[in-house]
């Protein structure tokens, strides 16, 4: 896993258009849109375009933790954005989110449009429309609030640090996927100690601290994330695999799981959500059985 090579970096960087190994058909370093693409509509007060990324699993488990509370304006049609193909850089979806990335939600229940986008910022932002998921007292909310934004700092380590240099990177490079193993496993024990104390993240209530920890922590220590289980001795830290497990069981966390996922068991695949019934009618076994 040694790299071997000498790279001296150039005085000015020129983008290597075929450089980038499996992303480089998405990856550049400019913004906006590449081609014309309106996004489709449902019929429901909130618009999700997004993939069953570890980023939009957040937004369809609070969805459905929502729903599952009783909050029937939190209906949503949930489209399925193909970042393979590019569907991130059509006109329309970068109108919902200039940074081409998702999720991005469009909530369309009053008389002008509401554009959302940033995992963490429509959890939030959710949180506060509904009421619910978020705590009240100031101190809990706080400390809620203090955890959604640890994540939405740290992810980009165990996703675009580690995740990629141990999973996709073309060149296996050892100090890199060492400097980021060191700092996946610091997170993982800042986390486990947390959990050492308390039954959430934040405290004795699940919060949407824990809907935007769990998909990458708690799939990374479940051994479902860029299968790291054993490389990062995830066994290791028990009170985060004693949370992780308790969520995964979730009835609401085990249909937004399925939301927009391309991968994985057909059984598990609801490639579009536009209606509850769609989970027992609409996954890819079923589609493929009736075919």
């Amino acid at each position: 896993m040694t790299d071997s090579s000498h790279y001296q970096p150039p005085k000015v960087w020129t983008w290597n258009k075929d450089g980038g190994g499996r992303f480089a058909s998405i990856n550049r370093p400019v913004s906006g849109p590449t081609h014309e693409k309106e996004l489709p509509v449902g019929t429901h007060p909130l618009q999700l375009y997004s993939l069953a990324t570890p980023n939009g699993v957040k937004v369809t488990i609070m969805l459905e933790e929502l729903l599952a509370l009783g909050h029937s304006g939190a209906e949503y049609d949930a489209w399925l954005i193909k970042i393979g193909d590019g569907d991130q850089f059509g006109s329309g979806f970068v109108a919902v989110n200039p940074n081409s990335k998702i999720p991005a939600l469009l909530d369309r229940s009053g008389p002008d449009p509401v554009r959302v986008f940033e995992s963490g910022s429509i959890l939030f932002y959710l949180a506060e429309k509904f009421g619910a998921l978020l705590p009240t007292d100031v101190s809990l909310r706080a400390e809620c609030l203090s955890w959604l934004f640890w994540q939405m700092g740290s992810a980009p380590y165990i996703g675009g640090g580690f995740g990629h240099f141990y999973a996709y990177a073309p060149t296996k490079i050892q100090y890199a996927i060492d400097r980021f193993a060191m700092e996946a496993k610091r997170q993982l024990d800042v986390l486990d100690k947390q959990l050492a104390e308390h039954e959430y993240i934040a405290g004795d209530e699940y919060t949407i601290a824990d809907i935007a920890i769990w998909p990458w922590y708690g799939n990374l220590v479940l051994g479902t994330l860029y299968e790291a289980g054993e490389f990062l001795a995830v066994q290791d830290y028990r009170h985060i695999q004693r949370w992780a497990a308790v969520i995964a069981e979730r009835p609401a966390v085990k249909r937004g799981r399925r939301v927009n996922r391309v991968f994985g068991e057909p059984a598990s695949q609801l490639h579009e959500r536009h209606d509850a019934a769609d989970f027992e009618t609409k996954t890819q076994d079923k589609l493929t059985d009736n075919s």
